[in-house]
């Protein structure tokens, strides 16, 4: 068998028809489907039943106590008997021809360990394309993720040789913010990434924000950036990882370093930059008083608030 699609559900009842449908609908047809159920509270799993009740696909409805998705998607991979792994979120879905087109990667680039396609983000009922400092064929992951910030590669949008997710250890249970970057990361660095510069995935971000694990700020012990110790010869030695970590850093830890909770473990992973690589404008920016900070944030937030709906009334 090609490809186990596995899907990892949680009290995504109001979406998972619509992801199950975009894998369904596949041009490319030498896959298996593994849902699994994350110990769901709402109708999710009765949902994915019904729609899975009288497919002609070869698949798997799997069930267990919450544990977090880096296990859930690892209990999918142990269950899967494809050569290669692709993950899709319970909200989000893809175009007809993603498993065909990344077939096609495959044979194109064999050496990889790691194969990504681009995606749009949809948000407010819009879409934009995520990647546009990328081209197909393989790619310095690092470097092009530290370019602007765009992922390359994102849970929704990837492809998995099984004998290399195995051997990297999968996802780490105890994460909940970034666990798939740390898994991308770890492969990254010891083998190729193939990218098809072809938007095919719909990476939705008008379900609940919570769900994303964004509108909160994430406890250190289990966010993905305070996890890295493991790769710390890996930052000495690798400028184009050390780059994209402090990239990384002083964009996602402003909201850490302004929380009077969080301050002081932002102030320890932000004392790991190389500051003379920043940007003026970010090197400016951790300069400034904190209340002046909080002030800016207050006021961009209002400001994204009031474009939501203005966008959402038009």
């Amino acid at each position: 068998m090609r490809f186990s699609v596995i899907i990892p559900l949680y009290n995504k009842g109001l979406y998972i028809s619509k992801a199950l449908a975009s894998v369904l609908e596949q041009t490319f047809r030498d896959f298996e489907l593994i849902v699994v159920d994350d110990g769901s509270t709402d109708d999710s799993f009765q949902v994915a039943q019904s729609v899975l009740k009288n497919v002609d696909v070869e698949h798997q409805l799997i069930h267990h106590e919450n544990a977090g998705v880096g296990t859930t998607r690892n209990n999918g991979v142990l269950a899967a008997l494809g050569d290669y792994i692709c993950f899709l979120d319970a909200d989000d879905w893809w175009a007809p021809t993603f498993l065909e087109r990344m077939d096609w990667l495959i044979h194109e680039y064999p050496d990889a360990g790691i194969y990504g396609t681009n995606y749009y983000y949809v948000k407010n009922g819009r879409q934009r394309i995520c990647v546009t400092t990328a081209k197909t064929g393989y790619i310095n992951y690092c470097r092009t993720y530290a370019e602007k910030l765009q992922m390359p590669l994102t849970s929704i949008s990837v492809a998995i040789p099984k004998d290399v997710f195995r051997n990297s250890g999968g996802f780490k249970p105890h994460l909940r913010l970034g666990e798939d970057f740390d898994l991308w990361i770890r492969i990254a660095l010891s083998h190729k990434v193939a990218f098809l510069d072809e938007p095919l995935a719909y990476y939705f971000q008008d379900s609940n924000p919570t769900w994303r694990g964004t509108g909160h700020l994430t406890d250190p012990k289990v966010h993905m950036l305070w996890n890295l110790d493991n790769l710390s010869e890996e930052e000495k030695k690798n400028p184009d990882y050390k780059q994209l970590i402090d990239n990384l850093r002083t964009y996602s830890l402003l909201p850490y370093y302004l929380s009077e909770r969080y301050r002081k473990a932002a102030k320890q992973e932000l004392a790991k930059v190389d500051w003379s690589k920043q940007p003026r404008k970010t090197r400016s920016l951790y300069r400034s008083p904190v209340w002046l900070l909080k002030l800016r944030r207050r006021f961009l937030k209002t400001g994204s608030r009031i474009k939501q709906r203005l966008i959402s009334h038009r």
